[in-house]
């Protein structure tokens, strides 16, 4: 690579899914804002295998392995770049090793930093502001999180890669910093976007970058009340079954069915204004989620932040 096209003092987010979705909503935010360019796919070696078949229409897919690839944001003159890393799974086997290699392409691309992103599920209700918690890889910058919207995580462990690519940091002397928002542990599988949100206000902060989190604190209102009103419905259900006075719950059925015409037209029209205005990729990505066909889109959404020329 020539001096040229070498990132400059970059710093790398890493992320992969989780709990409340805090993480990756995070990193694919990130990327839809600063409008990234892709820059390459990091090879697994054999360590994801396949443990199902996935079937659409009666056809069973081709065998797809998880995948593994980064994107990069050129910064302004005077500026540090951010490479950030899409992890589509974790591998089951191999952490560290995986970890080991991720943190030798960063420092080949001369990245200075490594952030993880991270849920802390606690008992905050929904309507609660989100902390956030922080660890560092050394004193110096653990330093640097010494502010007052952070909390530090003195003791305990950071599950995931998104602990374990810190300690493969430790070891090899690289620094790293792990960013966790606080969501609640009831709707530990639900998007909590609000988390997300408390996450990037500070990386965005430390990176000296600015970015419109309009559409996040958007999202991070509607959530809210949505689980507001879950949660409500909940005590209230437990309230009837205490006093006697409940019905037997019965799920609702499985309404699962082929994506309609309008919305895989809707879905059309999105994916050619992201591709006009990378700003709008997070839209897209949050129209997909609610159709619960984002896996089946997600290469092509990734393919948005290929570069043109």
């Amino acid at each position: 690579m020539s001096e040229e096209h070498k990132p400059k003092r970059p710093w790398m987010v890493a992320v992969w899914p989780g709990m409340g979705h805090v993480a990756i909503s995070a990193g694919y935010y990130l990327m839809a804002k600063l409008g990234m360019q892709y820059l390459g796919e990091f090879t697994s070696n054999g360590l994801f295998d396949v443990d199902y078949a996935i079937i659409r229409s009666g056809i069973v897919q081709k065998t797809q392995r998880p995948r593994s690839r980064f994107f990069i944001w050129k910064a302004p003159e005077g500026k540090r770049d951010i490479i950030v890393f899409i992890g589509e799974a974790q591998p089951p086997q191999g952490k560290f090793e995986f970890c080991e290699k991720l943190i030798d392409f960063a420092r080949d691309q001369g990245v200075e930093r490594i952030f993880t992103f991270a849920a802390m599920a606690t008992e905050m209700l929904p309507e609660h502001d989100s902390r956030l918690f922080g660890a560092a890889t050394d004193k110096a910058t653990l330093q640097e999180l010494d502010r007052p919207e952070v909390r530090y995580l003195d003791e305990g462990h950071i599950a995931g890669l998104n602990g374990v690519l810190l300690a493969a940091a430790a070891d090899k002397g690289m620094e790293g910093v792990c960013l966790l928002g606080e969501m609640p542990h009831v709707f530990a599988q639900l998007p909590f976007p609000k988390a997300s949100l408390a996450v990037l206000e500070v990386f965005a902060e430390m990176a000296e970058i600015s970015i419109d989190l309009t559409e996040l604190k958007e999202q991070s209102v509607a959530i809210e009340k949505q689980l507001g009103e879950l949660l409500a419905k909940f005590k209230q259900k437990m309230a009837d079954k205490q006093s006697g006075a409940s019905e037997e719950f019965e799920p609702e059925e499985d309404s699962e069915q082929e994506l309609a015409d309008a919305d895989r037209e809707k879905i059309e029209q999105m994916f050619a204004q992201a591709a006009e205005d990378r700003s709008k990729a997070y839209e897209l990505k949050n129209e997909l989620d609610r159709l619960g066909v984002f896996e089946e889109f997600e290469d092509r959404f990734l393919d948005l932040f290929k570069r043109s020329e």
